[in-house]
């Protein structure tokens, strides 16, 4: 049967340029070209990318991050103001940049103190302490309800309307944050516009748990 010859003396036509080469020193492209050695160009790497191996995102002894569990707020001395509007009594809360929304429920606390009974705690009596009532002022006593108030954002007025800070750019949000936050008294104040509360208070979750 027939055979192709050596080629040595052959010449080929490079598909590229269209010059004449030597035929032994012609190669061919992926796409199926024949060229010389000079013009060759290789494949895109994007036409055929390497294999890359997945990225490891998972640990082999996981240990997943708890939610963040709310704690009390150290709130500044007489941090309540009561304010009378339309016959109706609010409580506005100082609280320096809270970061509360209104609907949140909060509790609200007296100072902790130690209680003068250990009763069964023994060698732990020291460490048996409470809080105690935040103190009644201008006719009000249920700041300190065990079950919390549903707050709104901002500083009551006595006309009915809401101071609230900032008000528009984040920049205002950084430098002057919402530190205020008020909620319904079921008692009645006597005069309005009464501080009160003492030092040592403070705003936290209804329950507090154990860290």
């Amino acid at each position: 049967m027939g055979v192709y010859a050596t080629g040595k003396h052959a010449l080929a036509i490079s598909d590229r340029s269209g010059l004449r080469f030597p035929y032994l020193e012609m190669v061919r492209e992926w796409n199926g070209a024949l060229v010389h050695y000079s013009e060759y160009e290789a494949k895109q790497p994007q036409l055929d990318p390497p294999w890359v191996g997945g990225d490891a995102q998972a640990l082999l002894n996981p240990r997943v991050q708890q939610a963040a569990t709310a704690g009390l707020i150290l709130l500044t001395p007489n941090p309540f103001t009561t304010v009378i509007s339309s016959g109706v009594t609010y409580i506005n809360v100082y609280s320096y940049a809270h970061q509360r929304s209104t609907g949140d429920t909060v509790r609200l606390r007296g100072p902790v103190a130690q209680n003068p009974s250990s009763g069964s705690g023994g060698a732990d009596a020291r460490n048996l302490q409470y809080f105690q009532a935040i103190p009644t002022f201008d006719g009000v006593s249920d700041i300190d309800a065990a079950a919390g108030h549903t707050i709104t954002i901002g500083k009551k007025n006595a006309d009915g309307s809401v101071t609230a800070t900032p008000t528009s750019t984040p920049t205002e949000i950084l430098t002057t944050p919402e530190s205020f936050f008020f909620f319904t008294s079921t008692d009645t104040a006597t005069t309005g516009n009464i501080k009160g509360g003492g030092p040592a208070c403070s705003a936290g979750p209804v329950t507090l748990q154990a860290l």
